[in-house]
């Protein structure tokens, strides 16, 4: 059995509002290339992967214009993909989705949200994800109320031979300080904005706790958008997302290989499955933003991951076309693991 996470960027852009591909040579929304360059490109990447499953974080967005499950299943269509089947969750306002693209031959899934509803006045503990956590944020007695922009994806699944895992499909991510016009603005809003992604961490951290207390396999997958080393704000914080909902060195820790390794070490090489142009420095940042924990009944079943990097993973560097167009497809680079089902 082989999952894969993929953050594909701006992937809504490359869908008409008959949720078809516009396969043209307009632009798309990365930078320099093509609508018809990046669909090619994630053609190749998706048959390369040939995953029974593929959780995509940004995948195109549901609105008036598009519908997430129509447009993923005619892209699956369009590149004749065993993964013809997709699913999403609640769904969110920016025009980033996460969603389950798999073969409906090897999987059954269904969404399956967990924790309990609230109205605007939020609860505490891990509410449902399309809810409102009630949180003190910075320990001034007060509580905060905080949301997802991106709600959690949560799945129960079952694989052709009966293995039976629940799935949360994630993208945590602390905005940008909009609206700052001062260095002490950038700061401050930073701050606040880095508390509200770690405390969605601390939700989904209670899920997975939940889930773990009763007994299920658990896998828990996307983008983070955030890691030991990523910015400032790591000294200031303590921890990051990742130690938070991966249970760095707690009880109920999940494993992650790429993560552990990051995490255990303060300077030297460490695994990175993205690739940004920093545009006033004119060079890339290459970034660890993407994974896959688990629990341990995957490591019992022979678990085994791979960073689909370019530049990185020999097979992907020897295959030019598959180099190039994982390159071409998104800044975000394919995380698989592969487990006995």
């Amino acid at each position: 059995m082989l999952i894969a996470t993929y953050n594909v960027e701006w992937f809504t852009d490359l869908f008409d509002e008959d949720n078809q591909l516009f396969n043209d040579d307009a632009w798309s929304g990365r930078n320099n290339v093509t609508r018809a360059r990046q669909t090619r490109a994630l053609g190749t990447v998706f048959r390369a992967l040939d995953a029974d499953a593929v959780m995509i974080i940004e995948a195109p967005d549901e609105s008036r214009k598009h519908e997430t499950v129509k447009a993923l299943e005619a892209f699956a269509a369009h590149f004749d993909l065993r993964t013809s089947a997709a699913i999403m969750g609640f769904a969110n306002e920016t025009q980033q989705e996460i969603a389950l693209l798999y073969d409906p031959d090897k999987l059954t899934v269904s969404h399956a949200p967990g924790g309990m509803a609230t109205g605007p006045q939020g609860a505490t503990g891990a509410p449902r994800f399309d809810g409102v956590l009630r949180i003190d944020l910075d320990i001034d007695a007060n509580e905060d109320l905080v949301v997802f922009s991106k709600p959690p994806l949560e799945l129960s699944v079952r694989t052709k031979a009966g293995f039976a895992f629940q799935m949360i499909g994630a993208h945590l991510k602390s905005k940008a300080p909009h609206g700052a016009k001062t260095q002490a603005d950038v700061m401050r809003i930073s701050i606040a904005n880095r508390r509200k992604q770690l405390a969605q961490a601390i939700w989904l951290r209670g899920r997975i706790d939940e889930q773990l207390a009763n007994g299920a396999a658990l896998m828990v997958l996307g983008d983070l958008n955030d890691g030991p080393g990523l910015d400032t704000f790591e000294d200031l914080f303590g921890r990051s997302s990742v130690e938070i909902v991966m249970g760095y060195r707690g009880e109920n820790e999940l494993m992650e290989p790429h993560a552990m390794r990051a995490l255990g070490q303060r300077i030297g090489a460490v695994p990175t499955t993205s690739r940004f142009w920093i545009a006033p420095e004119k060079r890339y940042l290459q970034a660890l933003l993407d994974y896959i924990m688990v629990s341990p009944d995957f490591v019992q079943r022979n678990a085994r991951w791979r960073i689909w990097h370019p530049m990185d993973d020999p097979d992907c560097w020897q295959n030019a076309a598959l180099r190039d167009a994982l390159i071409t497809a998104s800044d975000h680079f394919p995380v698989t693991i592969e487990f006995d089902d």
